[in-house]
């Protein structure tokens, strides 16, 4: 076996240091990424799938929108109490243990939804669930801190957050598929197979992550001794420009009242999004679309288009730099799709199309908000905030398909409730433009993506 020697040099780095620790860096994103990202996926999709899976399950179960609007938001409920004591175990007994029992537990809660026969067990699971992958995000974000020093640490999270945009354009069609032609199969409801196939991966991958993985950089067998040398180094100089300010820095972002503000302006952007994700298979099929296969088909329409202007656009902001208008704008382009999208009800082509163009700024939204704030903070406060802001806006969600639901019961339809996330969404850009002032701070990554 061949092995790479690497000298580390003076902090002032030459271009050859610099190149060492491009090429090092590329390495640990390739090893850690994909894995990660495909773990992140499995998540995404056994966050959302009960918004295809309730196209059936309110034929073979007794449940309204209500019950489904309130399981689909308790999953937030339970990220919500265990996100931050999941993280304080995973210091404790390392990731590879903690995503192994996050992931395997997650995996069979998620595949025991197809045993669901009544509310109080669809609560529960879902309750469970979130419960379970709470400490996955923010113990990924965490794990990202022991390999990334903080000016490549925000490049790698807008990577590992891809990944939740691609299992939204894949969630449509897998979903509907699995819906369509598993249906009846052994005598089993489709729904009940999707859960099972998609819910079951996660186990299987927890315990992919628990042999692949290691706690630090120390115990990667697959780095030589000079490449450890040069990134102890890197990450031991970067430690210490943070430490300089870091007491100062968190203390002075939890007395802000911006941040509280901003956390508001993400409740209520997350909870409009996940409210329309939830229900936007109802949409669909209200529109004409009955098929559950072409429902899962179209749901991915939206996405792809969305895909695009999140790409544009967030070239658009890291280009001039520019958050604020950026996010507005992205809020701006929301509501009139959704307005649109409401006028058009119960035109498919056109009702599609306006929604695509609404996802334009949805999708665009979240890495531009990420970036604005991670600019506003310092960079010692940087993680501790996003965690903070991440937290108090994972509530929205929790809140928002409750609510719909209920508005759905009384009024038997879904275009009422449209209204609440436009007016969602535009509470989230004011929110934004009177509160935020960012500075231009050069040596913070510009770039955040889908969350």
């Amino acid at each position: 076996m061949t092995t790479t020697t690497i000298t580390v040099q003076d902090p002032h780095a030459s271009p050859e240091h610099a190149r060492q620790l491009d090429t090092l860096y590329a390495r640990i994103r390739w090893r850690l990424l994909p894995l990660l990202m495909l773990c992140y996926m499995v998540a995404f999709l056994d966050r959302v799938n009960i918004g295809y899976a309730q196209l059936q399950m309110k034929q073979t179960l007794p449940f309204g929108d209500a019950v489904y609007g309130l399981g689909a938001g308790i999953f937030f409920i339970g990220y919500f109490i265990f996100e931050v004591p999941s993280n304080l175990m995973l210091k404790r007994s390392g990731v590879r243990k903690t995503l192994l029992r996050i992931m395997f537990c997650w995996g069979l809660v998620a595949a025991a939804m197809m045993f669901v026969s009544t509310p109080m067990q669809f609560y529960v699971l879902r309750f469970l669930l979130g419960a379970f992958e709470a400490g996955f995000f923010p113990g990924v974000i965490l794990y990202f801190t022991y390999w990334f020093p903080a000016p490549r640490r925000g490049q790698v999270i807008a990577i590992f957050m891809t990944a939740a945009a691609v299992a939204g354009l894949i969630a449509g069609p897998v979903s509907g598929s699995i819906l369509k032609y598993l249906d009846g199969a052994v005598g089993l409801h489709g729904w009940q197979w999707m859960f099972m196939i998609q819910g079951l991966p996660a186990s299987v991958l927890g315990v992919v992550a628990f042999f692949y993985l290691q706690d630090s950089p120390a115990r990667a067998r697959w780095l030589s001794p000079g490449e450890k040398r040069l990134l102890d180094a890197d990450m031991a100089r970067d430690l210490a420009n943070a430490r300089d300010k870091s007491q100062d820095s968190l203390a002075q972002m939890f007395r802000d009242p911006r941040i509280y503000l901003l956390s508001t302006a993400y409740f209520m952007f997350l909870g409009a999004t996940y409210m329309l994700v939830f229900w936007m298979p109802s949409l669909i099929q209200g529109w004409g679309s009955k098929d559950l296969l072409q429902v899962g088909l179209i749901t991915a329409i939206p996405n792809i288009v969305g895909i695009v202007g999140m790409v544009l656009i967030g070239q658009h902001s890291d280009k001039h730099r520019e958050r604020r208008w950026h996010f507005v704008g992205c809020m701006a382009i929301a509501v009139f799709g959704l307005a649109v999208t409401t006028l058009l009800n119960g035109h498919l082509l056109l009702s599609v199309t306006a929604l695509g163009f609404a996802y334009v700024g949805i999708k665009a939204g979240t890495p531009i908000f990420f970036a604005l704030v991670s600019e506003y903070l310092s960079v010692a406060a940087t993680a501790g905030g996003i965690a903070f802001i991440s937290s108090l806006g994972n509530l929205g969600p929790a809140v928002t398909p409750w609510l719909n639901g209920v508005i759905n019961s009384h009024t038997g339809g879904h275009v009422s409730s449209m209204y609440l996330g436009i007016v969602m969404y535009l509470l989230a850009g004011g929110l934004v433009l009177v509160t935020a002032r960012i500075a231009r701070v050069p040596e913070v990554a510009a770039v955040v993506a889908e969350s």
